[in-house]
């Protein structure tokens, strides 16, 4: 098989990167970085193999059932108080999640575009608006608007790989002691790093990623039959964007001792080695970051949505172009007037507390299920594989939580 094949039948797993890889993920590994160096790496790389197996599974079950989550959880068997109760929850968290953390996508990327662009604020009865963020947040939406499926996968593959050559390249290029970054790869924890540890994992393992994957996977790929490029394609596609993650680790070790207040100040620390140029550079990459997850965030949120009401999901679709008009304007409205949602974001956080273990473990006994999976159902040995992540998922989600409520575990 040549290079041309295997581009030729890659799929949707560019975007599962675009979307894990935003602003919030640049914030949490700059800051990992300068607070603890290298030493957090190993979390990334548990992250990176629970997001490979549970996507795969993920994927699996949209290629072989012909059906993605959001479609299966509607028509599932059992109680119908249950079903509504897991409807109406992933509903919310898939929701509330995705309008909060499209308001921190866009801020994000107009944070970048500043470097090149100070958009002027426009002032409409009192309130001031940045016009910066209309800019991204309408760029976003059109190109959802305007493309299909395949266009959005050029266009995020186009981004991702942009944005992992800047970050990559930014890491090699401040020559790090790759001694002490081997070192990072073995697991070590306490009370002092716990949080950022539980961040570093939960930044990469996201709910809404499992349910925009098998709904994308099933619309590229024509069945069972082309499993094997659906793996290929999610296993080169996390470990790119893990390798994307752990640079900006590394690019953070490189600047302890000075205060981060976003990611944009670390390219305060990289002028000794790339000049005035350090900040175009950090700006380039939070553009990407945050444009990429702009887009994914509102396709996620429509799919789910409209699989979860039975309602059509072409892109095309009016019901789709509503919920994800929906998404980016209340993203766009937190962000554009400057408001911090942080009540908004508290209570995704919860909800998604509640969602990740709560749908890992679903899919994981949906993917042992001969009934519906025949053949490609979960193996003994992959079944426990799973759960062990399964059990990551669940600490990620009591962490979260915990956090929410302000208890400490």
């Amino acid at each position: 098989m040549n290079l041309r094949t295997l581009l030729a039948n890659l799929g949707p797993g560019p975007i599962i990167a675009a979307a894990f890889i935003g602003p919030g993920t640049v914030t949490v590994c700059t800051l990992a970085g300068v607070d603890f160096g290298f030493s957090l790496l190993w979390a990334l790389g548990l992250s990176i193999i629970s997001t490979i197996i549970l996507q795969e599974i993920s994927g699996r079950i949209g290629l072989v059932t012909g059906k993605d989550l959001s479609q299966l959880l509607r028509s599932q068997q059992g109680h119908p108080v249950f079903r509504y109760f897991s409807m109406i929850l992933v509903l919310t968290a898939i929701g509330l999640g995705n309008a909060a953390y499209e308001s921190g996508n866009i801020t994000g990327s107009n944070l970048g575009l500043q470097v090149f662009w100070e958009a002027p604020r426009l002032v409409f009865s009192g309130f001031e608006v940045y016009s910066g963020t209309l800019f991204l947040g309408a760029l976003a939406f059109t190109l959802l608007l305007l493309g299909n499926y395949k266009r959005l996968e050029r266009v995020l593959v186009a981004l991702v790989i942009f944005m992992s050559i800047a970050f990559i390249s930014t890491a090699i290029l401040t020559h790090p002691d790759w001694n002490k970054i081997l070192e990072g790869f073995i697991p070590e924890w306490n009370d002092g790093n716990l949080s950022t540890l539980v961040a570093l994992i939960g930044t990469t393992v996201v709910p809404y990623n499992l349910f925009l994957y098998a709904s994308l996977a099933k619309k590229r790929w024509s069945g069972s039959t082309e499993i094997h490029w659906m793996r290929r394609d999610i296993v080169i596609s996390i470990v790119l964007g893990g390798l994307v993650s752990m640079a900006i680790v590394v690019v953070g070790a490189t600047n302890s001792g000075i205060e981060i207040n976003n990611a944009l100040d670390v390219s305060k620390g990289l002028e000794g080695t790339f000049g005035r140029f350090a900040k175009y550079l950090m700006g380039l990459g939070l553009i990407a970051a945050g444009l990429t997850s702009s887009i994914t965030a509102p396709l996620a949120a429509g799919l789910v949505i409209c699989g979860i009401m039975g309602w059509n999901q072409d892109i095309r679709s009016p019901s789709m172009r509503v919920c994800m008009g929906g998404i980016v304007s209340l993203g766009l409205l937190f962000a554009s007037l400057g408001i911090k949602p942080v009540q908004l974001i508290t209570l995704a956080q919860l909800a998604n507390g509640f969602l990740l273990p709560l749908v890992s473990g679903w899919i994981i006994w949906v993917a042992g299920q001969r009934s519906l999976m025949g053949v490609f159902k979960n193996s003994t040995a992959y079944s426990i594989l799973a759960v062990a992540i399964w059990l990551v998922t669940f600490f990620l989600g009591l962490k979260s939580i915990m956090a929410v409520l302000k208890i400490g575990i």
